[in-house]
């Protein structure tokens, strides 16, 4: 099956593509080259899906965010627009506005329970603690209200520059700045209540 002409073909074509940029492969994407779309969702799948987890703390929600996210550049790749920031922002925006519009749809809903990675045989009760802060983490994260909680997800858990996530969020870096500030604070405090000590 591998060895066929067409398979082959493919292959190469995405292979070739593999070093073109996000704008290049929007650019083919929208012309009908289906190898660029390839390319495109598989590099910015991953981080969509973590940064809609987070944001929405189910899979089931995540997987939804990241196909409606796709199927929005297919339909209106065409009007990204490069001098309002790039690719990856705007699908993050995309994504971003997926997200909000389940969690505006299913209210506030339970987040799965996550599985437990294996502990290792010297470090168990270092591994179990570093899992239950990443718990408490979590569980406070998802507790903050979705404009406070995308900031902390594009700056301090997808290490996106402030004026990336303000591309991505259509505001002023400033008002990044002030949000990030505050959801700190509040992830902190949080934090703290459910831990039930000081951090």
């Amino acid at each position: 099956m591998w060895n066929h002409p067409a398979v082959r073909g493919e292959l190469d074509t995405v292979t070739q593509l593999a070093d073109a940029s996000d704008e290049d492969l929007l650019l083919r994407m929208i012309r009908g080259d289906e190898a660029a779309f390839t390319v495109l969702y598989r590099r910015r799948q991953g981080a969509l899906y973590r940064f809609a987890m987070r944001m929405c703390g189910r899979t089931s929600i995540a997987e939804e965010v990241v196909q409606e996210t796709f199927l929005v550049l297919i339909r209106d790749g065409g009007r990204w627009d490069a001098s309002r920031g790039t690719v990856a922002t705007w699908l993050f925006g995309v994504a971003r506005n997926q997200a909000l519009r389940c969690i505006d749809r299913d209210g506030r809903y339970a987040p799965e329970e996550p599985e437990m990675e294996p502990v290792s045989g010297e470090d168990v009760f270092d591994d179990l603690s570093r899992a239950e802060n990443g718990e408490v983490l979590r569980q406070s994260l998802l507790s903050l209200p979705p404009h406070y909680r995308e900031v902390a997800v594009m700056c301090d858990m997808d290490e996106m520059s402030y004026a990336e996530a303000a591309q991505a969020l259509g505001c002023p870096v400033g008002t990044v700045r002030s949000r990030l500030s505050r959801a700190r604070e509040m992830l902190a405090e949080k934090m703290r209540a459910r831990m039930g000590c000081s951090l």
